[in-house]
């Protein structure tokens, strides 16, 4: 891979965030639809296929996509209720917190259904 390639892809990646963050700062309804869109995923599906990567590793990176959004939505739930109690910092901190708790809980779930999501 080359750096040309390598700077090209953080440029349009990093514009893509201060896209739906500019969008967000305008409209809390607009913005928080753009943030929930798989832009990054799609993203990386994209980088891989141009990468030629296989097939195989493209759609492996979506299946575990999947797994691993599921246990980050609690903390959609507890930001907002903690924000007002607690301040910004507090409250992030505590969810990502929550949102560490459930992935595990979560992955040891799946491991006994035969999906290890542990990297």
């Amino acid at each position: 891979m080359t750096w040309q390639w390598l700077i090209t892809k953080y440029l349009i990646t990093a514009a893509i965030v201060v896209v739906v963050s500019e969008v967000a700062r305008r409209s809390d309804k607009l913005g928080a639809l753009v943030a929930a869109l798989p832009l990054v995923t799609i993203l990386v599906l994209i980088w891989l296929h141009v990468e030629n990567q296989p097939q195989e590793r493209i759609a492996r990176h979506a299946w575990y996509t999947l797994w691993y959004v599921l246990p980050t939505l609690p903390m959609f739930l507890s930001f907002p209720l903690l924000l007002g109690r607690l301040g910004f910092w507090p409250a992030l901190l505590v969810s990502c917190a929550v949102t560490a708790i459930c992935f595990g809980i979560f992955a040891l779930l799946l491991r006994q259904f035969g999906i290890n999501l542990w990297p």
